[in-house]
C-alpha cells in the first residue's frame, strides 16, 4: 500500500526508531507513548487488521506475539506487560495496518487501554 504509514517505515522510507526487524516483522518505539514503555509490532505484509487475518497469517500473528514478548523481557519488563490490538474503526484503531502495542513499565495505569488508539 502506497500511502501506508507502516508500509512505509517497514520500507524504510519513514525513519523509526527500531528495537528489532527481520524479514516479517518490525518492531519500534511509539513516537506519543501512553507508558513508560510503548512499542508497536507490525508485520512487513500489509494486513488491514486482525479482523482480515485468515488462516494463511496463523504462523504471522503468533511471531508478532512472541517478537513483542522478548521486546518486552529486553526492556525490562520481565514482571509484565500489556499487549493491545485495536481492530476497525470500531476497536480504535486509526492506522489500518495491523499492529501489536505492547506498553508497561512503572506507573501503568489500569485504564491505560482506552488511551491506546492508531
Amino acid at each position: 500500500m502506497t500511502d501506508c504509514i507502516f508500509c512505509k517505515i517497514a520500507n524504510g522510507e519513514i525513519p523509526s526508531n527500531k528495537l528489532f526487524e527481520d524479514d516479517d516483522v518490525l518492531v519500534f518505539h511509539d513516537i506519543h507513548p501512553v507508558a513508560p514503555v510503548h512499542f508497536l509490532v507490525v508485520p512487513k505484509t500489509h494486513l488491514t487488521s486482525l479482523a482480515q487475518a485468515d488462516d494463511i497469517h496463523q504462523a504471522l500473528l503468533g511471531k508478532l506475539l512472541l517478537v513483542g514478548a522478548r521486546c518486552a523481557h529486553e526492556l525490562g519488563l520481565a514482571e509484565g506487560f500489556r499487549t493491545i490490538v485495536n481492530t476497525g474503526a470500531g476497536g480504535g484503531q486509526t492506522v489500518f495496518h495491523l499492529h501489536v502495542h505492547v506498553i508497561g513499565g512503572p506507573g501503568l495505569s489500569p485504564r491505560i487501554a482506552e488511551v491506546v488508539t492508531h
